[in-house]
């Protein structure tokens, strides 16, 4: 069985047609990775965990870098909920805060 990754909703589906080509390409490749390997074989650069069960796909492109924040719901599922683009190393706590704010509402 294979890895499924997906949006939460209309929001993060905007949040990530916002991005330059180049990242939203990104994502595409790395969400491709994850549906064939399986997220488990699959780590940094690519993904990284943020806090509790919040993990982060890490997008570089030619205009700067970007984040698609998700979290794992079921087995084999992965739902985006937050996409932005980044301005500092760090991420920012809002950023997370918001992320994790739209995961407590899939529950």
């Amino acid at each position: 069985m294979t890895w499924i990754v997906e949006t939460l909703n209309a929001t993060v589906d905007a949040e990530l047609e916002a991005l330059p080509a180049d990242q939203i390409a990104k994502f595409i490749h790395i969400g491709e990775l994850i549906q064939v390997l399986g997220l488990d074989r699959v780590r940094q650069p690519h993904v990284k965990h943020l806090q509790g069960p919040l993990w982060g796909i890490r997008m570089k492109g030619r205009d700067g870098i970007s984040r698609a924040l998700y979290e794992v719901v079921k087995t084999k599922r992965l739902v985006v909920v937050r996409v932005f683009a980044k301005k500092s190393q760090k991420t920012p706590r809002r950023e997370i805060e918001l992320a994790l704010k739209r995961a407590e509402d899939m529950i």
